[in-house]
């Protein structure tokens, strides 16, 4: 499937640039919204939301219709609602209702969320002399429709089925590289990282640059003493771990594989064993040892020291997550003003209104779709 336009300007992507309103005010009556002066027309808004009811899978989905009262809508769910249980109540025309209502607002708050921001991503390249050629759209266009679709029948068919034309999949190809252009000339010259930089966060995370030491084990685990003791008893008799584990250890992954456990960080294992286990000596037979599982004995067969990446080591690691730190930190500044600035630029019409205009209802905390996009067609 060719992709949609991410409309995304960072790595969580963003919903909208904006510029200021025309002067005189006021959405056109032809209109669901105006950005900075231009409209967007009611004609593209049933298009999209023809598109969006489409992308949702559902057999002969349509639009719901809140002009007529969702009839239409109500009269679908209802011939596609299965008769209740016996005992139960039937579903009500008023519910159903609410679910078309509630899957209108949901579809046109999205083609709205895409229809705006494809304003305030080609307002924000215009701004900032950034441009796509006709050719770079093309190219993108042929490689993702070839990767999607390597028979022509096949793209054909998804252009019938999902709604959309052709110009509409080159518009958001081209809103998708625009985005990529402005990120990448709002984050350049941003990777540049001072050796003092990359020295003083070093110093700051010693810890993240360091292995606790590991030893390497070989264990029984018992649910009672006396089996514990059993076990040490038939080790130390010379009797092998294998057939030791496989005779007494109740636990099923060292039973395995003749007791061993291996390379165990220090601070990781149950409080108990633990201590016994890094203050044993190598080859050492101890137990046993009560943990909150059951009794252990065990041998520890090998010891990896504690290690600390010197800041040599450490040096390129810690260069690519303060680049990356300072271009995301770039970003951000930058998708919070552009946000703002094309917010303020941006009126819609009673009935349309998002959290995107100006004239909107306020933001919640809960996340909307990314970019304000329609749902990809498949």
């Amino acid at each position: 499937m060719i992709k949609a336009a991410r409309i995304a300007l960072s790595l969580t992507a963003v919903v909208g640039v904006g510029a200021t309103f025309a002067a005189c005010g006021g959405v056109p009556g032809n209109a669901v919204a105006t950005v900075d002066g231009e409209a967007i027309e009611k004609s593209d808004f049933t298009h999209w939301m023809n598109v969006a009811a489409k992308s949702t899978g559902q057999e002969n989905a349509a639009v719901p219709d809140p002009e007529a009262g969702y009839k239409n809508c109500i009269a679908a769910k209802r011939k596609a609602t299965p008769a209740p249980a016996k005992g139960q109540p039937k579903v009500t025309d008023s519910q159903l209702k609410t679910q078309c209502e509630q899957e209108y607002e949901q579809l046109r708050n999205q083609v709205l969320q895409l229809l705006i921001s494809f304003q305030w991503i080609q307002g924000e390249a215009d701004s900032m002399d950034v441009k796509v050629t006709d050719a770079e759209v093309k190219k993108s266009f042929d490689e993702q429709k070839k990767q999607s679709f390597p028979k022509e029948e096949d793209y054909k068919k998804f252009i019938k089925t999902s709604g959309q034309t052709e110009e509409d999949i080159l518009q958001r190809v081209k809103l998708d590289l625009l985005s990529n252009k402005i990120r990448d000339k709002v984050v350049k010259g941003k990777d540049q990282v001072s050796d003092k930089e990359i020295e003083d966060f070093y110093n700051k995370n010693k810890s993240r640059f360091a292995q606790p030491e590991k030893r390497d084990l070989r264990v029984v685990l018992t649910k009672g003493k006396s089996e514990a003791d059993k076990a040490k008893a038939a080790l130390d008799s010379g009797q092998s771990w294998k057939s030791v584990a496989k005779k007494y250890s109740i636990d099923d992954t060292s039973k395995a594989s003749g007791g061993k456990l291996p390379a165990q960080a220090k601070g990781t294992l149950d409080k108990e064993l633990d201590d016994a286990v890094f203050s044993a000596k190598k080859g050492e037979l101890v137990g046993p040892v009560k943990t909150q599982y059951g009794y252990y004995v065990f041998t520890v067969t090998g010891v990896t020291a504690a290690s600390q990446q010197t800041l040599a080591e450490a040096k390129e690691t810690i260069k690519q997550t303060l680049q990356s730190q300072n271009q995301q930190k770039a970003l951000d500044t930058f998708v919070k003003d552009f946000t703002k600035r094309w917010k303020e630029k941006t009126e819609c019409s009673e009935g349309y209104k998002t959290t995107d205009c100006k004239n909107g209802p306020k933001e919640t905390p809960t996340p909307t779709p990314a970019g304000g996009e329609v749902p990809e067609q498949g």
